[in-house]
């Protein structure tokens, strides 16, 4: 494996887990949203991950075997909770509203687990740009 490798794997899996924080943020900055009826509430988005195993899963944006990438977002089956509030403005003919189906203290663990995993690549390329450096020093020694 090269150092290009090393790069680009670990390139795959900061841009995996940014689209993962931006989905957590998305999902709490529509948790207080309400809707006149469940098919309209917001739905929390969730990433799903493909390892990139063989050449045939490679693209243009993910061109490193052995890395990730987004294969594609989806909704949170959770039903959306609901609210009597007959007086609300979007509320049905029964008087209910509909709240997102956001779990504000599941997205922070979300995004704080997003978070430690970007981390970790985020050392795993300093420690390779470490490495080659290391190596540099000894060809001109």
């Amino acid at each position: 494996m090269s150092i290009s490798n090393i790069f680009g794997i670990a390139g795959t899996a900061l841009n995996a887990q940014m689209v993962r924080l931006n989905l957590t943020a998305s999902n709490i900055a529509n948790a207080g949203v309400v809707a006149p009826s469940e098919g309209e509430a917001f739905k929390a988005k969730r990433p799903v991950f493909q390892a990139l195993l063989d050449k045939q899963k490679l693209n243009a944006g993910a061109q490193y075997l052995g890395g990730v990438k987004v294969q594609t977002i989806v909704d949170d089956k959770t039903p959306a909770p609901t609210i009597y509030d007959p007086t609300h403005p979007q509320a049905d003919a029964n008087g209910y509203v509909y709240k997102s189906n956001v779990n504000e203290v599941g997205e922070m663990v979300e995004m704080l687990a997003a978070s430690r995993s970007y981390q970790n690549n985020v050392e795993v390329v300093n420690t390779a740009r470490e490495l080659m450096l290391r190596t540099l020093d000894i060809i001109k020694t």
